[in-house]
């Protein structure tokens, strides 16, 4: 899931605006190796929390915890009316566009096909959790070998590159900091496994595994591909790329390179879709549960033993979304808001440790060290993004702290009956 959630389209046309940023072949390694440590540093920390809080929810479960319910709620509200909602409808409709390489339609058909896209998927989630992890792990499994056929034609096949060494003083803090930023892009998702954290086995030794290991592979491929892409292509080339991997398969393979890529983009794209309309509703049934959504929607069905109702709403909005194109402004004005909601989450890991019955069954390495200095570039990232785009910055901000006079109103309601089901392993 770790895999199959991080990996979809974007590392196909994301190295271009990495690259443009630090045009030069150790920034471009750099830029990229950092990104994948980074989200190790924030994969280790959730590893720790989600030791010691195994419940469904993940990061809207360790904000609670270590802060306050109304930071929770502040996360979960982002998640579904902007952050979670947003990607999945903006994932869609990457896989309606690549579809439509094959299949060429107008715009009302490409919704129609984005849309279908999280019906179907949702509809195979509400079923059962256990088809919709089995549909993960096929689609991920797959998707790797064929990352791994890529790296392996590219370097085997294709052209030879000589590209000289860029002189040191080409780097510069700014520019390696927006490369990074730009290469988290592609590494988002890192945290969503730990939604599922209460349905799954031995989530104290799993999850911390499955981060560690998850982070590593992607970031592994996402080296290897930049590689593999500089090796068939010259660097100005793949600067001003705007579908790079597709330029790099007509490279090695002729014309058809660019069919086989907009394939892989077609099969990466839904896995990855697969995987975070897998995740969101778990978030939105413990809010639920904890009385800070409507409690209808903790339910459980029973007989598929899933968050059906949390999983239909996702899907309903989502679809909105994607039909009305509002998508677009939320994701670009709202995404860069997670970052604060992380270097929270990793800050908030100091506040745990000093509680007497704070025990976890795994613990994040070089404390306190890697929180401090991941929730400061997390912050470096935001800090950069609002002074790139101040505006859309100030906008996407206030979206989410919309979110407080709600709370705040939803404090004040009369408690309803209590949760119908906690979802569990067991179920």
């Amino acid at each position: 899931m770790v895999v199959g959630t991080i990996i979809g389209a974007s590392i196909f046309v994301q190295p271009s605006e990495v690259t443009g940023h630090v045009p030069s072949v150790v920034g471009i390694f750099a830029a990229w190796s950092l990104a994948g440590l980074l989200t190790l540093c924030g994969s280790v920390i959730a590893a720790e929390l989600a030791s010691a809080f195994p419940r469904t929810g993940g990061v809207y479960v360790f904000l609670k915890e270590a802060y306050s319910p109304a930071l929770g709620f502040l996360w979960g509200w982002a998640m579904f009316w902007t952050m979670h909602t947003g990607i999945i409808a903006a994932i869609a409709m990457v896989f309606a566009r690549y579809v439509a390489f094959f299949l060429p339609m107008g715009t009302v058909a490409l919704r129609g096909v984005a849309i279908g896209a999280v019906l179907l998927l949702s509809a195979i989630n509400y079923v059962g959790v256990r088809q919709g992890s089995t549909l993960q792990t096929s689609f991920t499994l797959v998707k790797l070998i064929a990352i791994a056929t890529v790296i392996a034609l590219g370097f085997a096949m294709g052209p030879r590159v000589v590209v000289p060494p860029a002189p040191a003083t080409s780097i510069d803090l700014r520019g390696l900091l927006l490369a990074v930023a730009a290469g988290l892009f592609a590494f988002g998702g890192w945290h969503m496994v730990t939604y599922a954290a209460g349905e799954t086995i031995d989530p104290q030794r799993t999850i911390p595994r499955a981060l560690a290991t998850g982070t590593i592979v992607v970031t592994l491929c996402y080296v290897l591909l930049n590689a593999a892409y500089l090796h068939v292509l010259p660097l100005a080339t793949v600067v001003s790329s705007s579908r790079v991997a597709a330029d790099a398969a007509d490279a090695v393979l002729g014309g058809g390179g660019a069919a086989v890529m907009s394939a892989l983009v077609v099969f990466s794209s839904f896995g990855a879709l697969s995987g975070i309309v897998l995740a969101g509703p778990r978030a939105y049934l413990s809010m639920a549960e904890d009385g800070l959504l409507f409690r209808w929607a903790a339910e459980v069905h029973p007989r598929f033993r899933t968050p059906h109702r949390a999983i239909t709403l996702q899907a309903m909005w989502a679809a909105v979304l994607i039909a009305t194109g509002s998508y677009r402004v939320l994701v670009a004005r709202v995404i860069y808001t997670e970052w604060i909601f992380f270097a929270l989450m990793a800050l908030g890991l100091l506040t745990l440790r000093r509680r007497a019955a704070y025990a976890p069954a795994y613990r994040a390495p070089l404390f306190p060290v890697l929180p401090v200095i991941f929730a400061t570039i997390s912050l470096l990232v935001v800090v950069n993004q609002i002074a790139a785009q101040p505006f859309d910055s100030a906008v996407g901000l206030l979206l989410v702290l919309a979110g407080w006079p709600i709370y705040q109103m939803w404090l004040r309601r009369t408690v309803g009956s209590p949760p119908s089901r906690v979802l569990t392993h067991a179920d």
